[in-house]
């Protein structure tokens, strides 16, 4: 829905929202290197934890630990978007906005694969 005098622009139905996040999705596949990475190393676990014939509960950390690296991957991309609307030039708060947001990537890269290093060595060790 578009309110009378704004650009704001809202889904006409659910099936809308749906269709706008998968779009989303599409726009980090096309334009963001490290989302396609980091997918291409989802998809390596989750063959890995078939492999391995990973637990519940290591399959639920996983999941967890992959789709938080990949949900804050999109929302980097959507701020560094949002700031180069924004900000065109170069800025140092832009700058620091951008950063922030690509740290937060890297946190929740680097806490994944500590969790993904936990539980897949004892596993790939057992094979020696």
């Amino acid at each position: 829905m578009v309110s009378k005098g704004s650009k704001t622009m809202k889904s006409k139905n659910f099936f809308d929202s749906f269709k706008h996040a998968f779009c989303g999705i599409w726009y980090g596949f096309k334009s963001s290197r490290n989302f396609v990475f980091d997918f291409c190393f989802f998809i390596v676990l989750i063959i890995c934890g078939f492999i391995f014939s990973i637990s519940i509960l290591e399959w639920l950390a996983v999941l967890i630990c992959s789709s938080m690296v990949l949900a804050l991957e999109l929302m980097n991309t959507a701020v560094e978007e949002a700031v180069n609307l924004a900000m065109p030039d170069i800025h140092p708060l832009a700058k620091i906005s951008k950063d922030v947001a690509a740290g937060s990537v890297l946190v929740a890269a680097i806490i994944s694969s500590v969790v993904g290093l936990i539980i897949f060595i004892p596993k790939f060790l057992l094979l020696f």
